[in-house]
């Protein structure tokens, strides 16, 4: 057995969480491989929406086991409340939720830290979510941080107030006000709850679950495009989002990855700063923002909208090793009487295919017209009842992309769901 991937091809946003829900029936386990809190995957079912921030999004289905890897970081203040918040639709999760034990703990000074990074940058802020993320990953790197199997270590207490004297001492040099007392003592009543969870070896768990024949989905979070190393960079996350994050994350050898699939919107969107090449300022981009609910599940900001990029979209399948396409919002396409798509940029005299070391302001996107469907897609189960229209859209990116459209999101509750076999 291998283990299946399923990630984002753009800059985040692409609809991870409604489509693992729908997918995880076939999985005995899901698994968060990178990220942190700073995701935001929305499940709509049963008319009740949930957002999970570190929780895998199986965790609903009583039959699936969900793993937190070792390539997280953890907040256990923000655990223990996506824990209560799901508890009470009835989810008994102490049975099938585990923690890698080298998973990295967010303390309460890598958000001070986060939050006086940013106000220093002032206009070139990288546009964090403010959860610790970024100085939670520098100090794994550093070799500085505490992981989750600390927590049963009899010095642990001595540990933690090392590290947070570090912070304390690198945050003299910023002119920053801050307090941290009031979430560090929630910090230490939810380590309490996250003592009630199994902890586990990745490496290990996970390569008895294969011998054993276990089908396994691994859950990105973010997106391609935001990867700490293939990215629009220095505007990125600060994990590996890519598919051989899979590997370090679950402690798994490349050999043991099986299909990939890569989930992308019929449009763009990007939240915080950064390039953004087919950015839509006008009617069309609001329309987009409106018609699609394009506000961040994390941080409630307003998403940039803008056309399909076609070379981000090729650039992020060829890192990935993508073999399966999963289309999102291609409702939201509804409303328009016609779309773009940008095949190439233009670079003063210069028209490329290829997704550049860095975009700057004088790249321009060279766009073509394709016409949008009149017919609703609600109720719509197979792909022969979708419009013309949208069979002609599908027909194009698979032509352009190489990789087969296998999943088709029409609308956010896990209902509104094509799925088309693999050829």
């Amino acid at each position: 057995m291998k283990i299946d991937v399923l990630l984002g091809l753009q800059w985040g946003d692409e609809g991870k969480g409604k489509i693992v829900d729908v997918l995880s029936p076939q999985y005995d386990i899901i698994a968060r491989f990178q990220g942190g809190p700073n995701a935001g995957h929305t499940l709509i079912f049963n008319k009740q929406k949930y957002v999970l921030h570190l929780i895998p999004s199986g965790i609903f289905r009583d039959n699936t086991i969900n793993i937190i890897g070792d390539g997280v970081v953890l907040d256990p203040v923000i655990f223990a409340e996506e824990v209560e918040k799901i508890e009470l639709s009835g989810s008994n999760l102490k049975n099938n939720l585990f923690i890698g034990d080298k998973t990295t703990l967010i303390l309460p000074t890598h958000r001070i830290l986060d939050a006086a990074n940013e106000n220093e940058l002032g206009k070139s802020k990288i546009g964090s979510t403010g959860k610790g993320i970024g100085p939670a990953y520098t100090d794994k790197i550093a070799r500085y941080a505490l992981r989750v199997g600390d927590i049963n270590s009899a010095d642990f207490k001595e540990k933690y107030k090392k590290l947070k004297q570090r912070h304390l001492n690198r945050l003299k040099s910023y002119d920053f006000n801050f307090e941290y007392e009031e979430y560090e003592e929630k910090w230490f009543e939810s380590i309490e709850k996250l003592k009630q969870f199994k902890f586990i070896n990745c490496s290990r768990f996970f390569n008895n679950a294969l011998n054993e024949g276990k089908k396994i989905l691994a859950e990105g979070a973010q997106g391609t495009l935001l990867d700490i190393n293939s990215g629009t960079y220095p505007f990125v996350t600060s994990s590996t989002v890519t598919t051989s994050g899979v590997c370090s994350g679950l402690g798994i050898a490349p050999n043991k990855i099986g299909e990939v699939y890569g989930i992308f919107k019929a449009y763009t969107t990007r939240v915080g700063s950064g390039p953004f090449p087919t950015e839509l300022f006008d009617d069309e981009g609001k329309k987009l923002q409106e018609s699609g609910q394009e506000f961040g599940a994390t941080t409630g900001r307003e998403r940039r909208c803008g056309w399909l990029d076609m070379i981000a979209l090729k650039y992020a399948i060829q890192i990935n090793g993508v073999t399966q396409l999963i289309m999102t919002k291609v409702d939201v396409l509804q409303g328009f009487d016609k779309f773009k798509v940008s095949e190439k940029y233009k670079i003063q005299e210069e028209v490329i295919d290829y997704f550049p070391y860095e975009i700057t302001d004088d790249l321009e996107p060279v766009f073509f017209e394709l016409p949008a469907w009149e017919k609703n897609l609600k109720n719509i189960k197979s792909k022969n009842d979708f419009p013309k229209e949208l069979k002609d859209y599908i027909s194009y990116i698979e032509k352009e992309t190489g990789v087969q459209i296998t999943v088709v999101s029409t609308g956010p509750d896990r209902i509104d769901t094509v799925l088309i076999m693999k050829k």
